[in-house]
Formats: C-alpha cells, structure tokens, sequence
C-alpha cells in the first residue's frame, strides 16, 4: 500500500495507491484560494463536515483531511501512515 500527498496545480491530492498497483484512489484533497486553503476529505454518502474552507496554512488543511483517514474507505490497514515526502505532479 501506498499513501502519499501529490503536488496538483492549485494544492495537493491525497492518494491511496493498493498493494497490486492496479488500485489507485483519490481519498482527499487541498486546494489554494485568495481565502486561505480548502480541503476534502472524501466520504460515501452525503456529510458536510468533511470539508472545510479558509484554512490558514497548507499544513493545517492536510492535517484536517488526515484526521478523517479517509483511506479506510477503501483498506482496513490500521498501520498505514502517510508518507512524509510530497511527491510531484502527475505527468
């Protein structure tokens, strides 16, 4: 399994990629704006709470959507962290 944060455009994603590599899901998310920074966490279903606008820092807003863990959407691995290292946009 791999977890790690990629570089976009405006932010970052947050990308869970399975252990045969044919699985790969974006679980959540942060963008840049002129207020700050928004993130998402993504969900099954309907559940405002998972997304926040104007955050102050890009560190805060990764952190808001990791608190969420939304991987475990998709994996049951309790011992998966993030990596530390961002890794570039997808080309």
């Amino acid at each position: 399994m791999q977890l790690y944060w990629q570089q976009r455009r405006k932010g970052q994603r947050l990308i869970l990629i399975t252990d045969d590599g044919e699985q790969q899901e974006e679980v959540g998310g942060v963008r840049e704006t002129k207020r700050g920074f928004d993130a998402f966490a993504k969900t099954f279903g309907y559940d405002p709470g998972r997304a926040e606008k104007g955050i102050t820092t890009l560190d805060e807003a990764k952190t808001f959507v990791e608190s969420f863990r939304p991987w475990e959407l998709f994996v049951s691995d309790e011992d998966l962290k993030v990596a530390a290292q961002v890794r570039p946009e997808a080309t």
